[in-house]
């Protein structure tokens, strides 16, 4: 058993001074407050759980930069998507192995210890299924594995290029399945997960599965796994959604699915204040994705009237152009700013940190989304992140200031070190094999750009 002390540390009733967490199998066996430290203890000053990471494309890193010069007056979210298809045409697994591996790195050097893996890269470059059909999930367990990030993968279940079954648009033939296959996908992705990685699936949207296949699918999560879907990212899938079935993408969602506390709704960027009530009310999760949102111009989150609605939320990194806990974090609070110019939006007189209330939602809205435990407690895994206490933005930081200092001035600058299911990968604010993957990633983008 190791043992590690705090000075302090963000436990579930918020800042606790003198820690000790002992640590037995990847997971937390005991934690003590008021306790001085024991000879023998790994002595810290500040931590923090880990968060999830509840969307992430990982073979997307790769594409970072790539999309930013201006290609017609029109720019948007669905030209976008044409340069992400052509740079996916080549991607071999070896390929999604090493670039998924550099987004991982980054995920634990800022703070994310799990990760979401929205996975729908199944085909190999021609369309055609590979003999084994978790193929290529198996490039994404091979990242887990060299980075040490914990896991919760969400094979994505695709069949059409828009609303009513229409047919798929030839950029879209590595991602496609029908339902036979797409069963065959998960089982096969189960057999190759680790011990502590969880299991889920991910109808895409609403434009890349009809109604009859999301409800032959989800019997596929089984009883706890996790179900994520994308809705309501653009505007003009909303109109889209309206012209096919008369209602909103969300609002079909909560009319037509079983939508509940399993369920992650990724983006929601575009709801009506019936929407934001019901999607509150229904215990789901809204996977936000504040930077990938604002690069791809999607929109804004209603997240004051969702929060007050009682709604959960988590963050995710989604297409990883910049790869930064605290970034999400501070974008969701920056965009309220900007859409009502007001400061200080997503807190109250209960909690004034804004910070506190951005990361305590999203450290229960990520654990739930990823099906698993969260937080600096006995029984979860031991996914711990430490800052460094003499970093110039924590200068007079207290336990009122200290979330906010994270977010706002440092980033992950202030992380140290991480532990993920109590094995140290993270340390001087450096992944152990940083150097070693970052070498792999940079080959295979030169070969890939040449």
């Amino acid at each position: 058993m190791d043992t590690l002390w705090f000075d302090t540390a963000w436990l579930p009733e918020g800042w606790a001074s003198q820690v000790r967490i002992a640590i037995a199998d990847g997971r937390i066996a005991q934690v003590e407050t008021g306790a001085p430290p024991q000879p023998g203890d790994a002595r810290h000053a500040i931590a923090l759980p880990g968060l999830g990471n509840v969307h992430s494309h990982g073979f997307q890193r790769g594409m970072a930069g790539l999309s930013e010069q201006r290609g017609r007056p029109d720019d948007d979210f669905w030209s976008w998507r044409e340069v992400m298809y052509r740079f996916l045409d080549r991607l071999t697994p070896d390929d999604i192995a090493a670039i998924t591996a550099q987004a991982y790195v980054e995920m634990l050097e800022s703070g994310y210890t799990r990760v979401g893996e929205f996975h729908y890269l199944h085909n190999d470059p021609d369309g055609r299924p590979y003999a084994d059909p978790a193929e290529t999930a198996g490039a994404i367990v091979a990242a887990t594995e060299t980075t040490g990030i914990g896991l919760t993968l969400l094979p994505v279940f695709y069949a059409h290029g828009d609303f009513g079954g229409a047919p798929p648009a030839p950029g879209q033939r590595r991602f496609l399945s029908d339902i036979d296959a797409f069963a065959r996908l998960v089982e096969a992705s189960r057999a190759k997960l680790p011990a502590d990685a969880t299991l889920g699936i991910a109808p895409h949207s609403l434009r890349a599965v009809t109604p009859e296949e999301l409800a032959a699918i989800l019997p596929l999560a089984g009883a706890t796994g996790p179900i994520h879907i994308h809705a309501a990212e653009q505007q003009r899938e909303v109109e889209s959604c309206l012209a096919w079935s008369g209602t909103r993408p969300v609002q079909w969602l909560l009319e037509h699915a079983p939508v509940d506390t399993r369920w992650c709704l990724v983006h929601a960027t575009h709801l009506d204040q019936g929407e934001v009530a019901r999607l509150a009310a229904c215990g789901a999760v809204a996977g936000l994705c504040p930077v990938t949102e604002a690069n791809l111009g999607d929109g804004i989150f209603p997240g004051i009237a969702y929060l007050a609605a009682g709604g959960r939320l988590a963050t995710g990194t989604d297409s990883n152009i910049l790869i930064d806990a605290a970034a999400e974090l501070r974008a969701i609070e920056y965009s309220q700013r900007l859409q009502h110019r007001r400061r200080a939006l997503l807190a109250d007189a209960g909690q004034p940190s804004v910070g506190a209330t951005l990361f305590t939602e999203a450290l229960a809205g990520g654990a739930q989304a990823l099906g698993v435990a969260g937080g600096l407690t006995a029984g979860a895994p031991a996914d711990i992140v430490t800052f460094s206490p003499l970093h110039p933005a924590l200068a007079g930081a207290d336990d009122a200031t200290r979330l906010d200092r994270w977010i706002f001035a440092g980033g992950a600058r202030l992380v140290d070190t991480v532990w993920r299911g109590g094995r140290k990968w993270v340390e001087g604010g450096r992944h152990v094999a940083a150097d070693a993957i970052a070498a792999r990633y940079r080959r295979t983008l030169e070969d890939l750009l040449a």
